[in-house]
């Protein structure tokens, strides 16, 4: 989201090992080398986790060469879903960095395979939790960097204003991820911001998001990503990919916005795109937003990725003095989805507003490109 300021811890990995540094003899000692695990995604993707010491920081590389102290720290899982080898070492207190792990992952999939997905699928006959091991939230009421009204909820909240009775996420029995805005009391507003941080992680290929948002004064719905670094280098040299985002009520045409952001280029000097809908469509009805994410590269579509609507590439750095492309620093990003009430772009909303108002979200896909 444009000028967004986040947020919450990430998911070091862990398992046994030595916390002190130093043999008995005083000696440092070498630290234990980090574990590398995959788990079954789709169609031949794996989901790659590096686990090593409690409190111990990885560090991997993905393109062949030697991990150092100054390669990318691992944050999350990430998705492995073209050629590649990932190498790991690990850095425990003050021993010696250890050795490097090192596993090589060849599934030659096709270009265009859908390789990791939420359907949001919901059998149980009632509404259900998202799914825990891939979304988590940010929760509270800090405005989250642009003076927003809300408090946001977690799932089985019951911390005032937050309710059990009335969530303000969940996957329903329609097989969709309901993001609600409500108003439980005058002036007080609840909904709620999924993030897969810490759980789930991806770079590069085409993430698609199937999604219904509402249109009103003061509604801020969106889908978009930012860098696993972030809890390390702060925004905005983390990088932030907004792939749906929009605010207030639908316009003659109606549009969506897709945006970049990255140090030299926020705010003003932000790289950001309408699209405007084809005449009689409106955000609010069903569309697929997508970005095709590449070396140097990010585009962003409506319903057809074969037409970007916009591309960005490291050649748009040299029209902004000072800004630092990071999309291509080795980190996966993250994906948000959220539904933002008031701040300082689209303003409060009225007494026009409808309350309660849902987004929904059909899907999250990845697929090759």
């Amino acid at each position: 989201m444009l000028g967004a300021i986040v947020l919450a811890g990430s998911l070091l990995c862990s398992c046994g090992g030595s916390s002190s540094g130093q043999g008995p003899s005083g000696a440092a000692t070498q630290s234990v080398p980090p574990a590398i695990t995959a788990t079954s995604a789709l169609n031949g993707a794996v989901v790659v986790t590096l686990s090593a010491a409690p409190g111990a920081a990885v560090y991997y590389t993905v393109d062949g060469s030697t991990p150092t102290a100054q390669s990318q720290i691992y944050e999350a899982p990430f998705l492995v879903a073209s050629n590649l080898t990932v190498k790991a070492i690990a850095q425990q207190g003050t021993a010696t960095p250890s050795t490097v792990s090192s596993q090589a992952f060849t599934p030659n999939i096709p270009s265009g395979t859908l390789v990791w997905s939420d359907e949001f699928a919901n059998a149980s006959g009632s509404n259900a939790e998202p799914n825990p091991q891939v979304w988590t939230y940010d929760t509270g009421n800090s405005g989250f960097g642009n003076h927003e009204l809300e408090t946001y909820c977690a799932w089985a909240s019951s911390t005032t204003p937050c309710s059990t009775a009335n969530p303000s996420t969940y996957v329903g029995t329609d097989g969709y991820l309901h993001i609600a805005a409500q108003q439980p009391s005058p002036g007080v507003y609840t909904s709620a911001r999924l993030k897969s941080q810490g759980l789930f992680s991806v770079q590069y290929g085409r993430i698609e998001f199937r999604a219904l948002v509402p249109e009103t004064q003061g509604f801020w719905p969106a889908a978009w990503l930012l860098g696993n670094n972030i809890v390390t280098v702060d925004w905005p040299a983390s990088g932030e990919q907004d792939v749906l985002e929009r605010v207030n009520a639908a316009k003659t045409p109606d549009w969506n916005e897709g945006s970049i952001h990255g140090v030299g280029f926020t705010g003003d000097n932000g790289l950001g795109t309408v699209f405007n809908f084809p005449s009689g469509q409106t955000a609010a009805q069903w569309h697929t937003y997508g970005m095709i994410w590449t070396k140097g590269s990010v585009a962003y579509y409506v319903d057809d990725p074969s037409h970007p609507y916009v591309t960005y590439t490291t050649a748009d750095m040299s029209k902004l003095p000072g800004s630092v492309w990071p999309f291509d620093a080795g980190q996966s990003n993250f994906i948000i989805l959220n539904l933002a009430i008031g701040g300082d772009w689209p303003g409060p909303p009225t007494s026009a507003t409808p309350f309660p108002s849902e987004m929904l979200v059909d899907y999250v896909r990845v697929y090759t490109y």
